[in-house]
């Protein structure tokens, strides 16, 4: 399903009884709204919505760097659109910097927050590895990026054992509109909100993969103890799509905090 929302056409897709909580998703870079796949029957008993970020899968991807209040007005704009008043979020990597952003803007929107594998601040230092993939990108397109992300999302043992599941998520990264990856990886660069997230008083859910190498387990501890009652799940054995890599353990922490909450 597709609907204007903050100047774009926003792909989205909604299951679950109409009578259950609500929970939106938000993927990461380079991927799509599928990357939830591995979460939804675990899901069963909430109305789930799922949509593409702005750049990604069947949503527009306008020319430009974006910014993630953009990104953020985005999501806000979908949840007027569709008459939605508040909600349960979960957000991965780049998701999980929407949440954040979206949080500081108007916390009211938001029942609960679960940020996964993700982080609040990018240092100065890192911001010349956002600048060579966005250089890549242009230069010669998702394929190059390819190998070299699938290589920071999962280990070589998953990878081995799980050759078809990788597959997947390769074919979303291939899929990617190159001025949606870049539009994003900007705003993703000038990420910085470290020091403000004193200000959420929400229920937070923080997961992470332990091996998570671009956002580590530090980077959810400083989340962590800046907002007051939130909770750090660590996922062993994994790197940065926990989700997929560590499934059962991920959906396990996911739902076990939302059903608390319901």
């Amino acid at each position: 399903m597709r609907v204007n929302a903050n100047g774009i056409s926003v792909h989205y897709r909604i299951d679950g009884p109409e009578s259950a909580p609500l929970v939106t998703m938000s993927h990461s870079l380079a991927a799509n709204l599928d990357m939830w796949e591995w979460q939804m029957p675990a899901l069963a008993g909430y109305r789930v919505l799922r949509y593409d970020t702005r750049g990604h899968g069947g949503s527009d991807a306008p020319p430009g760097e974006y910014t993630l209040e953009l990104l953020a007005d985005d999501l806000f704009a979908l949840l007027d659109s569709l008459e939605i008043e508040s909600t349960h979020y979960v957000g991965l990597s780049m998701g999980g910097m929407i949440g954040q952003t979206a949080a500081l803007n108007d916390q009211s929107r938001f029942l609960t927050l679960s940020l996964c594998d993700t982080s609040s601040r990018i240092p100065p230092e890192a911001r010349p590895v956002w600048e060579e993939r966005i250089a890549t990108a242009r230069e010669r397109g998702m394929a190059a990026l390819v190998d070299s992300t699938i290589e920071r999302w999962f280990s070589a043992g998953y990878q081995a054992r799980q050759p078809a599941e990788v597959d997947k998520v390769r074919a979303m990264i291939r899929a990617t509109s190159v001025d949606g990856y870049c539009g994003c990886s900007a705003a993703i660069s000038r990420l910085d909100l470290t020091e403000r997230l004193s200000a959420i008083d929400r229920p937070v859910l923080l997961i992470v993969g332990e091996e998570d190498p671009g956002t580590p387990v530090a980077a959810h501890e400083a989340i962590r103890d800046r907002i007051a009652g939130s909770e750090l799940v660590v996922l062993p054995d994994a790197l940065h799509f926990s989700n997929v890599e560590r499934q059962a353990e991920f959906n396990e922490a996911l739902t076990g905090f939302l059903d608390r909450h319901r």
